[in-house]
């Protein structure tokens, strides 16, 4: 039986396996899938998840639940020697071992692209993972704890200032929801005014969210603006230490929360441990097909897709004539990739990923949003309907819509969720406090067993005597 070995349960990952189990007939292949984290996350819902508008483990699908014939290893590739179709897996507890394989999937996504920037490395969070959602999420909420106890003045602003750096889709939607979720709080907290929360987004183009057109993003800078939130374009962060932002145009910035969502790249770990052909900018080199390689050949029995793959954009609407790094392609070129795979193990000619682009939808915050697709442009509440509705179909599986949408449901009639599990990072706080600990040996009550030891030995000689 061919033994099939993807690398990375993220967009890719996860839908390449769950069609896998469609296509694939019993006993036809074994289906093995290798990733540090037993679930896949809807990053387009992590803004929200920050926001306290959904639930925190709505927008993960766990994938032992939902793959029912994939052989699930929860660990990370670290190694691929494709010259001898192994793979070396490395868990966390235990050592490596080597996995053996005829087909390789390497689906091992994106993470944050940063600089060496002082500070940035020790003080910043991205906005990738569900963790860090929620750590956003509680620290604003734990801030505005600390920040209704002081008194005007900096060390209150900094509290309730946050900075963003980064402004594409995913930038410009964590920043509109966090400033959405400060405006909600002011109203109660009765010692914080709104004019003491700041809300900068660092930008160093000259405009925002590329992907939509020059009018529209100029639309949702004045929305902005009019919730009260600073947005720096031509602005390069310089420095973010002590809690100070340094900007490129002399300001300083004194803030708690830097959230950094300037760009990604494929997963280092996978790309450089492997023997598989990379592009320039750092991507495993794929063909339109999916097969790993270039237009002329490929490398027998490799295939990859999504952000760590460089896919050749057919429709012509690609950066640098490559499919952009977004769920839209990843999803896709999963479900094209999986029945690629299965015609090629039954001898048949795989099918070139052709999609064009349906258009960028973002949510700017509860009932505003902003829809772009070619010329035509939507804004406001009918774009935040159009970012819901189509974020909530392509949640995966109906068990997680259902959970996805009574978030929103029950957010509708009470509101946000605003409660911070900040001590949920150390769960063992009060219990550390409180356990009772062995009394240390007081030096008095050592001293006196030693005495009683000494007084025999002293005597012996004595008695001997006798």
């Amino acid at each position: 039986m061919p033994k099939i070995l993807i690398v990375g349960g993220g967009y890719a990952g996860f839908y390449t396996a769950w069609k896998l189990e469609k296509h694939l007939r019993k006993g036809e292949a074994e289906v093995t899938m290798v990733d540090p984290l037993p679930y896949m996350t809807y990053q387009p819902f992590l803004p929200e998840v920050a926001a306290g508008e959904i639930e925190a483990r709505h927008v993960v699908v766990g994938h032992r639940r939902h793959l029912k014939r994939t052989n699930v290893v929860t660990a990370k590739v670290t190694g691929i020697d494709h010259s001898r179709k192994v793979a070396t897996i490395t868990p966390t507890l235990g050592d490596p071992w080597e996995m053996e394989y005829d087909q390789i999937v390497v689906t091992a996504g994106a993470v944050s692209r940063t600089f060496p920037i002082p500070g940035i490395a020790d003080n910043a969070i991205g906005l990738k993972t569900i963790e860090e959602a929620v750590a956003i999420r509680d620290r604003i909420l734990s801030n505005f704890d600390k920040a209704a106890n002081l008194p005007p003045g900096p060390e209150k602003e900094r509290l309730l200032t946050v900075v963003v750096v980064g402004g594409g889709f995913a930038g410009i939607e964590a920043f509109a929801e966090l400033r959405a979720l400060a405006s909600s709080l002011v109203e109660q907290y009765p010692s914080i005014s709104f004019e003491e929360t700041h809300f900068h987004l660092i930008e160093a183009m000259g405009r925002i969210m590329p992907e939509v057109s020059l009018k529209t993003s100029e639309w949702v800078l004045k929305s902005l603006a009019k919730r009260g939130a600073f947005v720096h374009l031509d602005t390069q962060v310089q420095g973010a230490v002590d809690g100070n932002v340094e900007l490129s145009t002399g300001e300083t910035i004194p803030t708690d929360l830097i959230v950094w969502t300037a760009g990604v790249m494929a997963n280092p770990t996978v790309v450089r441990g492997g023997d598989l052909p990379v592009e320039e900018r750092g991507r495993i080199r794929a063909r339109a097909d999916l097969r790993v390689g270039t237009a002329e050949e490929f490398v027998e029995g490799a295939w990859a897709a999504g952000d760590v793959a460089a896919v050749p954009d057919l429709s012509g609407g690609g950066v640098g004539g490559y499919c952009v790094p977004n769920a839209q392609h990843a999803v896709r070129q999963a479900k094209l990739l999986a029945k690629n795979l299965v015609a090629v193990l039954r001898g048949e000619l795989p099918k070139e990923y052709l999609h064009k682009n349906l258009g960028a939808v973002a949510g700017l915050g509860l009932y505003n949003g902003v829809f772009q697709s070619g010329n035509f442009a939507l804004k406001g509440f009918i774009a935040w309907c159009a970012h819901r509705g189509y974020h909530g179909l392509a949640m995966p599986s109906w068990e997680r819509k259902w959970r996805v949408i009574g978030d929103w449901w029950h957010n509708l009639w009470l509101g946000r969720d605003n409660v911070s599990l900040l001590a949920v990072q150390n769960p063992r706080y009060v219990f550390e406090e409180f356990a009772a600990r062995p009394r240390p040996v007081q030096p008095e009550a050592a001293s006196a067993p030693a005495a009683k030891a000494a007084a025999p030995k002293a005597k012996a000689p004595a008695t001997a005597a006798k």
